[in-house]
C-alpha cells in the first residue's frame, strides 16, 4: 500500500524517553498514520529526511477513556514508530 510521505508521518513525538533515545542510541520517534506499514514508514522517513533507516519498531497506542460530567468519552487510538538511523546521520527535529 503506497502512500504519500506527508500522509504517513503525522508529527514527531517528543517525550523524555524519546529525547533519551535520540541522544544515546540515534532513534527518533514519530506519530504515524494508523494504517501505515513499516515499509511505508521507512520510505517516508528516508525520502523526507534523506537518511538511511536501520530498524523500525511500531506500537499501537490505545485511546484512553475519559469521564465527562454526563458520559464516558474515548480518545482516538494512534500509532507510534521508533526509527533507528545510521550512526553518522541525524534528523533535526528541535532537540538540543
Amino acid at each position: 500500500m503506497s502512500k504519500d510521505i506527508y500522509q504517513v508521518i503525522k508529527s514527531s513525538h517528543l517525550t523524555e524517553k524519546s529525547t533519551y533515545l535520540t541522544n544515546n542510541s540515534n532513534q527518533y520517534t514519530f506519530k504515524v498514520d494508523i494504517n501505515s506499514s513499516k515499509r511505508d514508514i521507512k520510505k517516508a522517513v528516508e525520502s523526507y529526511f534523506s537518511v538511511d533507516v536501520k530498524k523500525i519498531r511500531v506500537i499501537k497506542v490505545k485511546g484512553k477513556i475519559k469521564k465527562s460530567r454526563y458520559r464516558l468519552k474515548k480518545r482516538p487510538s494512534w500509532k507510534k514508530a521508533y526509527v533507528s538511523i545510521a550512526e553518522d546521520q541525524t534528523i533535526d527535529i528541535g532537540i538540543e
